[in-house]
């Protein structure tokens, strides 16, 4: 079940509130083996986070969560999950794999015994609450009534944002239904790369800029460049997968308002960026690069990413 946007954070007694994790949803089922972690995108995970998957619970559960990294601060980071994810393929995806460890924080119970999806969200909440989650499984804390001052306080912290839940929501898989409401601190999107600009000075040998599109309707949709929230390790990854991607024209339907000396590319690697706002013209105000993602290259839409959505 997925949340649709909300322009600001509420007060309601029929809602409760969590915080908006920045990790990767996935549904764990437990078996006699342990639990299946499967993405959205129904993609077994659970070799890449085997402390999680190694984690006994009774047969026959499902359960609704966040797959997290903390760091040092205990700050939600996408950046070190990023450190589990080969998403730049076996060529380039020399990725450190196990330096940072990992939480699966459970905010719902789809399955005990028998299907619960029926059932309203604080049913399926008081029989999460009775099950032992054994480390690194953690309950998530729900906040009744008040989304304004969880808020406030997430933007204290600068982290993502919050999540309001009707507490008479059933669960609705694969809908996005305004019964769970997501009120962003920090916008955050799925785009494509589509091309490059040649890195100068301490980038010299890897890039300046990535340029960025989204797939609408058939054609390639421009909507901006990113140059900014790169570290050298991840400088030199993208670089060595997008040398491998290089194409003679661009994958974009206009290249209108673009700068000149662009390297195109195969619109493959999906990463996540961060931006302030949509322009009038479509693109995005203030982008931020925050990582990678293993995402269908195909579901990248503007019909998914875009300012309506």
């Amino acid at each position: 079940m997925l949340a649709v946007q909300w322009p600001a954070p509420f007060v309601d007694e029929h809602w409760w509130f969590e915080v908006k994790w920045d990790g990767i949803r996935a549904v764990a089922t437990s078996g006699a083996g342990g639990l299946t972690l499967r993405t959205r995108n129904e993609n077994d995970v659970s070799s890449a986070y085997p402390e999680v998957a190694a984690a006994r619970l009774p047969t026959d559960l499902v359960l609704d969560g966040e797959i997290v990294a903390f760091d040092e601060t205990g700050r939600p980071s996408f950046h070190l999950l990023q450190q589990r994810m080969n998403v730049l393929g076996a060529s380039a995806g020399r990725v450190a794999a196990r330096k940072a460890g990992v939480h699966f924080i459970v905010f719902d119970l789809l399955h005990d015994n028998t299907t619960l999806i029926e059932l309203p969200l604080e049913e399926r909440r008081r029989r999460l609450t009775e099950i032992e989650l054994p480390a690194p499984l953690v309950l998530a804390d729900v906040f009744p009534t008040d989304g304004v001052s969880l808020f406030e306080a997430i933007k204290q912290k600068a982290m993502e944002g919050i999540v309001g839940k009707r507490t008479d929501s059933r669960y609705r898989p694969g809908i996005r239904a305004p019964d769970w409401r997501k009120i962003a601190y920090r916008k955050r999107l799925r785009a494509l790369v589509g091309g490059y600009s040649r890195g100068e000075g301490s980038r010299t040998g890897t890039f300046g800029s990535l340029q960025l599109g989204l797939w609408d309707e058939g054609d390639f949709r421009w909507i901006g460049a990113v140059g900014t929230g790169f570290d050298h390790h991840s400088l030199k990854l993208i670089a060595e997968a997008l040398s491998e991607m290089r194409r003679d024209n661009p994958p974009f339907a206009s290249t209108a308002g673009m700068e000149r000396g662009i390297t195109w590319v195969e619109p493959r690697l999906v990463a996540e960026i961060e931006y302030l706002e949509w322009t009038p013209l479509g693109h995005l105000r203030a982008p931020v690069f925050k990582g990678l993602t293993v995402d269908p290259p195909e579901t990248i839409t503007w019909q998914v990413e875009g300012p309506g959505s």
